[in-house]
């Protein structure tokens, strides 16, 4: 069996803000690495540095200090100019809010990230359409948004993230707008995705049922990492709301 390559690895990362005259530790010397493959979720109460960890992760937001590293890349060593760059083409991220653009169809949201990196062409319609029809989708390829449910939505987001084959894939509270049975099902998706691609998954969320499609579960609290569980037994107990965290 081959080595997992490392696909994500943060080495010490620490992100303050200075609030009403005090320094707040919104992430504390968080350490971890994320493997291709991998789909984890990064769990805690509100507050507790998850969306301000995820912002880094993106290369939206610059750390105090520490490092994240892509593909063996340093963020840290780049200029402006170059992680924009790699946020395109390495990084894929859905939203809470889908993010869609309204005035596109479902198939040319997906390209979207295609013609941001110069690759768009008979190829990527093909991909995008094949994309979309394996999340169920392909009698709605030409639909707008607004024409869509919100499970649709946000699996035609799932697509978009994917569809440069990103090395890390992000996902902020994706089922935050979904009822259970659309929330269990686009994770569900989301996890076969990533693991069959050979992509490294990070999703938050507040909903620990959703803990049962992942790999591993990183927790955070007051901006630490203060729990990974790794076993399966473990994230199945979580999951069920039987394990105290």
């Amino acid at each position: 069996m081959n080595m997992k390559s490392i696909a994500l690895e943060v080495r010490d990362l620490v992100k303050s803000f200075d609030v009403d005259n005090a320094t707040i530790q919104a992430v504390d010397r968080v350490s971890f690495q994320i493997f291709s493959g991998e789909f984890v979720a990064l769990v805690g109460p509100s507050g507790s540095g998850k969306t301000t960890l995820l912002s880094i992760l993106a290369a939206l937001l610059s750390p105090t200090s520490g490092q994240v590293l892509i593909d063996g890349q340093d963020l840290a060593q780049m200029n402006e100019t170059r992680r924009v760059q790699l946020r395109r083409e390495k990084i894929g991220f859905t939203f809470q809010s889908n993010n869609l653009i309204p005035f596109l169809t479902a198939q040319e949201n997906v390209e979207l990230m295609l013609r941001l990196n110069g690759k768009a062409g008979k190829a990527g319609r093909i991909r995008s359409a094949e994309l979309l029809a394996r999340l169920g989708l392909e009698g709605r390829l030409h639909n707008l948004p607004a024409q869509l449910s919100g499970g649709q939505q946000q699996r035609v987001a799932i697509a978009r993230a994917l569809i440069h084959e990103p090395s890390v894939v992000l996902a902020d509270e994706p089922t935050a707008s979904l009822d259970t049975e659309r929330a269990f099902q686009v994770v569900e998706t989301f996890a076969h995705l990533i693991h069959e691609s050979n992509r490294a998954g990070i999703m938050v969320t507040h909903d620990l049922r959703m803990c049962q499609f992942v790999d591993r579960v990183i927790q955070m609290q007051d901006g630490k990492l203060v729990r990974v569980y790794e076993s399966k037994a473990e994230i199945m107990e979580l999951a069920a709301g039987t394990v105290k965290h």
